[in-house]
């Protein structure tokens, strides 16, 4: 009788504590995550690229922070679920080994618009273009924004070589070489350059089918 009343008290005792029930909750639930994070940063498949999958060359690198800086993703997804109507519409379904350069990564969950993990080589550099400065040339139904600025905006390269020294402080092996040449990479390019040579390369690498 003794051992089930103290039992009960200790069980009343957490519930009316409220600072000791989060730190047991936290502690609880650090657990569950540790136990799901951890066994894949030791999985190959999980930290190695895929064959093909290449730290982004500074256009396309800078068309990836543009994309960002717009909030693109806020719409679209970059993470082909692996169910048969996914990958019917969009093609193999994502693998982790073709995220590891992405800081941050573009998986999402929104879509608003069609996921783009795939899009790369789906439609040609003027469709793109035609698509981003006005949506509805090209997609009469389209509910996408227009960005017409990009056309008229030239990239930073100076702020480009300072992205990519702090990807690489991240573990993304760029080349010193690269890293000096990005300036020279993107002169006399557009934004609208830039985010084109970028969805032009997404899913290259990724496997073929579903």
């Amino acid at each position: 009788m003794s051992n089930d009343n103290n039992q009960g008290f200790s069980h009343e005792k957490i519930e009316k504590n409220v600072g000791l029930m989060a730190v047991l909750i936290t502690i609880a639930v650090s657990f569950g995550g540790l136990a799901q994070i951890v066994p894949l940063m030791f999985q190959a498949e999980a930290v190695d690229p895929l064959p093909g999958v290449k730290p982004y060359p500074a256009l396309e690198l800078a068309g990836r922070d543009i994309y960002i800086r717009e909030g693109c993703y806020n719409c679209h997804s970059q993470m082909v679920r692996s169910l048969r109507f996914e990958t019917e519409r969009y093609g193999h379904y994502s693998l982790a080994g073709e995220s590891v350069y992405d800081h941050p990564f573009q998986w999402g969950s929104k879509r608003t618009g069609p996921d783009l993990a795939r899009v790369g080589g789906r439609y040609s550099d003027e469709w793109h273009r035609a698509h981003l400065a006005n949506p509805r040339d090209v997609v009469p139904e389209s509910n996408m924004p227009s960005f017409p600025w990009l056309e008229n905006r030239e990239i930073d390269g100076v702020q480009l070589a300072a992205n990519m020294r702090g990807l690489r402080k991240l573990g993304v092996p760029y080349t010193q070489e690269e890293i000096d040449g990005a300036a020279d990479a993107v002169a006399d390019k557009t934004e609208i350059d830039a985010v084109v040579a970028y969805l032009q390369g997404l899913g290259k690498a990724a496997p073929k089918g579903g």
